[in-house]
């Protein structure tokens, strides 16, 4: 994951770990050793939920780091490093947490993409489409986002870019039909996939989650087995609204997986925990660029380490 959190031509972030250091006010020895009857435990809390991690993480990766300090434990830079980045890779690993897509055993394998307009959802349908398509698949692309013209213009666009099949209806029109027509299509054409955009914005929020769940039922109805992944799409610069987000489309749908995107620095990463735990989903794939290319299978002990390099 050499690459995460890096976009060429951008300005390098401060890390995570050169805030914690400047925490400590001169080096990490200086944090281990004063502990919690100084502060300095204090004061990695209000960092790391300043980071995002969310009050339960955040609480429970403090208390390990002031468990290993009282046992002799945290005595060099090393060693806090460790202690710190094991306890978030364990975040991530921990209850439902597999990263590997669930495709269809034969036939077409049906993904459905959700999320608020501006996460980068149609954008990460073309790194995926483009990643099925560099395996060898046939893919065939529905832009189900039809109260958003740009939306089909620019799948449109991505499909003829990465070689997978376009399936698109009137902008305004029924975004389930455009989901079925798009699984007739691939059923007839023998795709390998379908990958379903859908709309991130309605009127209002109760209309946008009905409207998911007619598409889910329609697909349903011509595929008992489908969608085999319903894949939420948020957008990690904003913060705990993230949390909501996700939390408000898991109520409405059967989310399968999460796709953070716009991981451009590691000051606020923490979200990607927080997003995970509030949900019990895996992470998935993480958006790092707005090339086909980039688009990173997740791998939990990868960015735990990344998350806390110098």
């Amino acid at each position: 994951m050499g690459r995460l959190f890096r976009r060429s031509g951008d300005t390098p972030k401060r890390s995570l770990w050169q805030r914690i250091k400047d925490v400590a006010l001169t080096d990490v020895t200086s944090l281990v050793r004063r502990g919690a009857r100084e502060g300095s435990l204090e004061a990695m809390e209000e960092l790391l939920l300043e980071a995002d991690f969310g009050v339960p993480t955040t609480l429970r990766l403090v208390e390990e780091l002031d468990r290993a300090a009282k046992r002799g434990a945290l005595k060099s830079h090393p060693e806090f490093v460790a202690c710190l980045t094991d306890g978030v890779r364990a975040a991530l690993e921990g209850g439902n947490a597999d990263p590997r897509l669930t495709l269809a055993r034969q036939g077409v394998s049906v993904v459905l993409v959700v999320g608020v307009n501006g996460a980068g959802k149609t954008t990460f349908i073309g790194k995926l489409a483009h990643r099925f398509r560099r395996e060898g698949k046939r893919v065939v692309v529905a832009a189900g986002d039809t109260f958003r013209a740009g939306a089909i213009d620019q799948l449109r666009v991505w499909s003829e870019r990465t070689g997978a099949d376009f399936v698109g209806g009137k902008a305004g029109g029924d975004p389930a039909a455009v989901a079925f027509d798009g699984l007739e299509a691939a059923i007839s054409r023998g795709a390998d996939v379908l990958i379903v955009d859908t709309a991130g914005r309605l009127h209002t929020s109760d209309a946008l989650m009905d409207e998911l769940k007619k598409v889910v039922r329609v697909i349903k109805r011509r595929m008992p087995d489908a969608p085999h992944e319903t894949l939420l799409v948020l957008d990690g610069t904003i913060g705990q609204n993230a949390v909501q987000q996700a939390k408000t489309f898991a109520a409405a749908v059967p989310v399968t997986g999460l796709v953070v995107t716009k991981l451009d620095g590691t000051a606020r990463g923490g979200i990607v925990v927080a997003v995970h735990e509030a949900i019990n989903v895996p992470v998935k794939f993480l958006g790092v660029g707005e090339q086909a290319e980039d688009l990173e299978a997740f791998d939990a002990a990868a960015f735990a380490r990344e998350l806390l390099e110098e």
